[in-house]
């Protein structure tokens, strides 16, 4: 069928449609640690499926997580100098556009069981740890990367209102603290901080009660992709919600 002439005030339409170019969108990617199960694992899956790349940080790899072909960074205790110095050399000019600090331990106490040891434990892994971690990734984190601290509202001085679990809330309130300092000693380098609470989850730290760690992830994302400079150093729970201190 012929095209009809064009009318004296409209263009004929050209025969061949120029696209401007535009570069393609690029693969992220993505350093988690704690990465062997739970929810490190559901981060590791969910950031796969949508093409990013992922480096999974962990002492002993599971199966599940050998299963997905992900770059595994395996033998790291998070808590020695020494393997932080190690994972650094490994990751030397790597580029991340994230990292997601999720390991963790939680130990139940009160006050007439609480001890010493267990707490020097939870502070070391859930406070300590991830802030050397952080410092010793700065050279893989470029301006606009993204720093993820998986935290606790347990960590909430404000929503304490149980009380127990000494090691594991004064862990957790540091490490939030950590968040904060943070967000502030890196906004000139462009990095951007999110303290973020996954809810309950069903993983075996606290007995496979709550909602599914693939449910937390999705949410955890979520908040990270929203991220900006703007809204770096927040509290704030996985489903959005902004959490006292």
């Amino acid at each position: 069928m012929q095209r009809p002439a064009p009318g004296p005030h409209l263009p004929r339409p050209p025969d061949i449609l120029v696209i401007t170019d535009r570069p393609p969108l690029a693969m992220a990617s993505w350093l988690i640690t704690g990465a062997n199960r739970g929810i490190g694992l559901a981060l590791c899956r969910l950031l796969q499926a949508r093409g990013d790349s992922v480096i999974a940080v962990c002492r002993t790899p599971s199966a599940e997580l050998q299963e997905l072909g992900v770059r595994i960074e395996a033998g790291i205790e998070l808590t020695s100098a020494a393997c932080l110095e190690d994972l650094a050399t490994r990751l030397a000019g790597v580029r991340l556009d994230g990292a997601i600090l999720n390991a963790g331990i939680l130990e139940a106490d009160d006050l007439e069981s609480f001890s010493a040891e267990s707490l020097r434990r939870q502070f070391e892994l859930n406070a300590l740890a991830p802030l050397l971690l952080a410092r010793a990734l700065l050279p893989n984190l470029p301006a606009g990367s993204k720093l993820g601290l998986i935290t606790s509202r347990m960590g909430s001085i404000d929503d304490n209102g149980s009380g127990g679990y000494y090691g594991y809330r004064k862990s957790k309130t540091a490490l939030n603290m950590a968040g904060r300092s943070l967000a502030l000693d890196l906004r000139p380098r462009g990095i951007a901080v999110a303290i973020l609470h996954p809810g309950m989850v069903a993983t075996r730290m606290v007995g496979f009660a709550g909602s599914p760690p693939e449910q937390a992830a999705a949410g955890l994302l979520a908040r990270l992709d929203a991220l900006t400079l703007g809204s770096s150093g927040r509290f704030r729970h996985a489903n959005g919600e902004e959490l006292p201190w």
